[in-house]
């Protein structure tokens, strides 16, 4: 989820929305001629909530993007790994890494400093100054 958020804003998009936020466990209700999930899923019978990916993927992205934020480009070549970089009206930027491949260290550059992060298997890992 992590990673299909991070391809809709490196493409310009300057918002995402979740179609549905809460469905049962059968996916209703569904007034789509598609089937799709919530961000939250509702059981019928015992009324608990369960979180789905995107749910935390959004979340995750949320607490670091504000509104009005503009994307900077990035650019590097590490297996498995993509990002994207924001600078927030203000002036805070975040850079969110997401790492499809195993555990794996790899180096940021920018203006003249270099830092080394370490990413988990399979994670979506924010960095904010």
């Amino acid at each position: 989820m992590g990673g299909d958020i991070r391809e809709v804003l490196r493409n310009r998009s300057r918002c995402i929305i979740g179609w549905n936020f809460a469905l049962d466990e059968k996916g209703r209700p569904n007034i789509g001629p598609f089937s799709c999930g919530g961000l939250v899923t509702i059981d019928s019978k015992t009324q608990e909530a369960t979180y789905s990916g995107l749910y935390y993927a959004l979340a995750h992205y949320s607490r670091a993007i504000r509104r009005g934020a503009r994307r900077f480009e990035t650019a590097g070549s590490a297996d498995g790994v993509s990002h994207v970089g924001f600078l927030n009206p203000d002036n805070s930027s975040a850079l969110i890494l997401t790492n499809a491949g195993s555990d794996t260290r790899v180096q940021l550059a920018l203006n003249g400093m270099a830092a080394d992060v370490s990413l988990p298997a399979s994670s979506v890992t924010t960095l904010t100054w």
